[in-house]
């Protein structure tokens, strides 16, 4: 299977491309903002790089979030609009799987994300095997679901040091962003259903 991904749903854009798990190509470049700007050439250049044709792409896997709101957007609508160009089937994956996946091994592991204002991102994982739904919450209410949990081998994610005090695991894996190869691998055995937003929380904006 011949596959794209992108990613831009935290603190980095990211296109990689597979032929099954062999990478072909990967870009990544750090920034907080800027993803709709690079996000087209990186895809580009990733194509390039692989000498593979668009047309003989077999799957387009984008993550879904949670995340920043705009990267979120940003990586849906390119993906979603090239699936639609290519007649290319486009997946999801969510960015909390993608980055617990990033790790070897069938430890137990959780993956944070800093959501603001006191609350993270917080799924937890046996290996890849889903132990919750993704969920915003407080840190002292992801601090008792921790351990309610306990033992966590990985606390993964953005800055994920940064909480090891407040949830405490065993180790932190800091990681800006999940691995490529860990979102192809999750979108080669996904579901075709066409890739929907997870924001968990609601926009900051409001109309009035």
């Amino acid at each position: 299977m011949r596959l794209l991904v992108i990613d831009t749903g935290l603190a980095a854009c990211q296109a990689a491309v597979f032929d099954g798990e062999r990478a072909l190509s990967a870009q990544c470049e750090p920034m907080a903002r800027g993803h709709q700007e690079r996000l087209a050439p990186m895809v580009r250049e990733a194509m390039a790089e692989a000498d593979v044709a668009f047309r003989s792409l077999d799957r387009i896997a984008v993550t879904v979030g949670p995340g920043s709101f705009t990267g979120v957007r940003v990586g849906l609508a390119f993906a979603k609009g090239l699936s639609l160009a290519l007649e290319t089937p486009c997946v999801g994956v969510g960015t909390l799987a993608a980055l617990a996946a990033s790790l070897c091994g069938t430890d137990r592991r959780a993956a944070v994300i800093d959501a603001g204002r006191g609350s993270v991102y917080l799924q937890l994982f046996e290996g890849e095997a889903e132990l919750a739904a993704p969920d915003i919450l407080l840190l002292e209410t992801a601090a008792a679901r921790l351990a309610e949990l306990a033992p966590v081998d990985h606390l993964v994610g953005p800055q994920a040091s940064h909480f090891l005090r407040s949830l405490p695991a065993a180790h932190a894996v800091d990681l800006a962003a999940p691995a490529p190869a860990a979102i192809g691998r999750l979108a080669r055995a996904a579901p075709l259903v066409p890739p929907r937003p997870l924001y968990l929380r609601p926009p900051d904006a409001r109309i009035r």
